[in-house]
């Protein structure tokens, strides 16, 4: 069985087809240009720069291209990383497609769809139940193909979804827990809260920010296509529970500085703030340590502050004397 990018070890050299989910153009010190790589394939993503590329490399190796590369696994500032020793764009009769080297969510989409739509249901504000039937319908397909990130957590085909499920879950926990929380505002707002991203991002091949995701982003996005779900719907979007919706969605990033309008002023904006950053984190730490061997540190996560994570050899099974 052929090995995967990431089953490879430090210094160990392979010869792998991949798949290019990301190609920055880029100038050099000596004024020459490289390209940034981000390769994949259903083991995960990593970076290599391929130097001194000419312009007919530029042309030929581009994101959403699968390529055959050559090259070793090295380490740098504690990240995994390729050095490229030859790299082209894959032939006739050769693994082309690009479907074959990405990863996909844990869950079969139409498992998540009955999940999603057993809990519509417990959604019995009428106007919340209206907007989010109409916009989960309105975005269904793209809602559960698209990847949650570019690239730090659920960055996966169908990973927008999965990790609205997640969330989901927690959420019904902490709602059978807390027994005032209001269970409509709370379900509404993780069900909408990153769908967003449909627009902000390009797609699960070769992602990036789509130009309203760089310059407006997934949260005011979703303000106003709520605003016009609204229009269309005939539902007052200056009622109180149109405008608590919206909180949700506005605060959901927590504080200012994470890219939150305004700071969460609802108990449940609160907790779907620290739902949202708990699976995200979990996630991240989860795609990392499965890639550790037991008793070593993880590689650096960007998305959690550069820190690396120890890995314990301890066993979950109890010993049975």
């Amino acid at each position: 069985m052929d090995k995967k990018l990431f089953e490879y070890n430090v210094d160990e050299t392979f010869e792998l087809y991949l798949l290019i989910k990301a190609a920055d153009i880029r100038v050099a010190k000596n004024g020459k240009k490289f390209i940034a790589f981000t390769f994949q394939d259903t083991s995960g993503q990593m970076d290599g720069k391929f130097w001194d590329a000419s312009e007919e490399d530029i042309a030929a190796l581009t994101a959403g291209n699968v390529v055959k590369l050559s090259g070793k696994r090295e380490l740098y500032q504690g990240k995994p990383q390729i050095k490229i020793f030859k790299v082209r764009v894959t032939k006739a009769g050769e693994p082309n497609t690009p479907d074959l080297f990405i990863e996909r969510a844990p869950l079969k989409k139409e498992d998540m769809m009955e999940e999603i739509n057993e809990t519509l249901f417990e959604i019995t504000n009428a106007n919340m139940n209206r907007i989010v039937r109409y916009l989960l319908n309105q975005y269904q397909k793209d809602f559960f193909q698209y990847p949650a990130a570019k690239r730090f957590h659920h960055a996966f085909m169908g990973g927008l979804a999965f990790h609205t499920i997640s969330m989901l879950r927690i959420a019904k926990s902490i709602a059978n827990q807390y027994e005032d929380i209001n269970k409509p505002l709370l379900f509404s707002g993780v069900i909408l809260h990153d769908l967003g991203k449909v627009i902000e991002l390009s797609g699960p091949i070769s992602t990036e920010y789509t130009l309203e995701g760089n310059l407006i982003g997934h949260i005011v996005i979703l303000d106003e296509v709520i605003t016009k779900a609204c229009q269309t719907l005939k539902i007052d979007d200056k009622s109180e529970d149109v405008i608590l919706l919206k909180h949700m969605i506005l605060a959901h990033h927590g504080k200012l500085e994470y890219g939150s309008p305004v700071q969460p002023k609802l108990k449940e904006a609160e907790i779907l703030f620290m739902i949202d950053n708990l699976d995200a984190t979990i996630n991240m730490l989860n795609g990392t340590l499965s890639r550790t061997e037991p008793g070593a540190f993880t590689e650096r996560i960007f998305g959690l502050d550069n820190r690396i994570f120890y890995k314990p050899q301890l066993s979950e099974k109890i010993d049975e004397d």
